[in-house]
């Protein structure tokens, strides 16, 4: 019987891994990169557990091929990322490597991963410059261009008539592109906006400039532990009276250390898990009874990310030498996304739709977030016509 391979590598890929070298086209080979240590480590594990969900629906193959998984930690670090995910590549022989979580990772480990001769699937970042002029045959993402999620707020906060919002978000690539998307949507007044450094956890500071400011709203971009601390800081504070629009912020990875503290927060996404189509309902549902937690976003697109290499291995009869055709049947995206319309911009980033949400308490007692209304139908990046593919 067929199994799925997944080895944890938390420090250097094992020496007995590192000699393996394609034979054949039996094995389809997948290297996991996600941030797995340290505070953003429940990022990490949603779309680890996404990937293994994927996995385990598909009876542990993949396109009908056994599958050898090999999951490693980038530490958040870019200089141990590059390492590693040459050493998927180059030691490995990987098909795939699948990941990471944060922008500045993938911006480093694109040359090594898809000049070594591997495909990329990022299943989270999705910097402005990849879905333009540095595009690249070899990447698809299966999240969204970074920007599109932050242009979700800034279209309520214009529709919803504020004038003066403050801007808060970690100093990287993802930051930038934050505050880009939001001003993309939003044409009204700016009180302030303000980069930190990417994992601050103490926000008093910041919390006592945007108390004097006396802004409409406030939007912030803060993944991960970053947050949970600026949310429970915010309502400490006593600024619960100011709304809070979010991407991020408060998603299914960080509400189970805010609970109450991110109730009727709101936030832009491509997906909530009471999206109500069947597939996305299932997927919850399973999600929740085999790791007790309710799935994030991070754990949906590499779901889906494990669906599109399915869906390319099976046209190509698993034939993994078959570059050409494997790219060609990824463009097509010939699988059911959890989140219902999903194709490719010829950049490859998906052309979808995207959702306001709000937190709320479920039946159950867990908390998520929850569609409130669409905001964007069919929508594609703006940096497209900027990709020479």
């Amino acid at each position: 019987m067929n199994k799925v391979k997944a080895s944890l590598l938390a420090g250097s890929i094992l020496a007995g891994l590192a000699s393996v070298a394609r034979a054949d086209d039996d094995v389809v080979r997948i290297g996991l990169i996600y941030t797995l240590s340290g505070p953003a480590a429940v990022l990490g594990e949603q779309a680890r557990d996404g990937f293994q969900l994927a996995l385990d629906d598909l009876g542990g193959q993949i396109g009908g091929r056994q599958v050898e998984l090999i999951i490693v930690d980038d530490e958040q670090k870019p200089e141990v990322a590059v390492s590693r995910a040459r050493e998927l590549v180059e030691g490995n022989k990987v098909d795939f490597v699948v990941g990471p979580i944060f922008s500045n990772i993938l911006n480093a480990i694109m040359p090594p991963v898809t000049e070594g001769g591997a495909f990329l699937i990022s299943t989270n970042a999705g910097t402005s410059t990849l879905a333009g002029k540095e595009c690249n045959a070899n990447l698809f993402v299966t999240s969204y261009q970074n920007d599109q999620i932050h242009e979700v707020s800034g279209k309520v906060a214009q529709d919803r008539g504020y004038q003066n919002v403050y801007l808060l978000a970690p100093n990287y690539q993802a930051g930038k592109d934050a505050m880009e998307g939001f001003k993309h949507s939003y044409k009204g007044g700016i009180a302030d906006e303000m980069l930190v450094p990417l994992g601050q956890l103490d926000f008093s500071a910041e919390l006592a400039q945007i108390a004097a400011t006396g802004p409409d709203a406030i939007y912030a971009f803060m993944p991960g532990g970053m947050g949970v601390n600026l949310v429970k800081q915010f309502n400490q504070a006593g600024m619960s009276g100011i709304p809070f629009l979010s991407a991020f912020t408060v998603d299914e990875s960080t509400l189970p250390a805010q609970q109450d503290a991110a109730l009727e927060m709101f936030a832009g996404s491509n997906w909530a898990p009471d999206l109500d189509t069947p597939q996305s309902l299932a997927f919850t549902d399973a999600f929740i009874a085999k790791y007790d937690k309710v799935p994030a976003t991070f754990a949906m697109q590499a779901y889906d990310a494990a669906l599109l290499i399915d869906s390319a291995v099976k046209a190509v009869d698993g034939k993994m030498s078959d570059r050409d055709g494997l790219r060609t049947a990824m463009q097509k995206a010939e699988f059911t996304s959890l989140r219902g319309d999903f194709s490719f911009g010829k950049n490859h980033f998906p052309i979808q739709d995207f959702y306001l949400t709000k937190v709320v308490k479920r039946e159950d007692g867990r908390y998520a977030t929850s569609v409130v209304e669409k905001i964007f139908d069919d929508y594609q990046d703006t940096y497209v016509n900027d990709c020479g593919l």
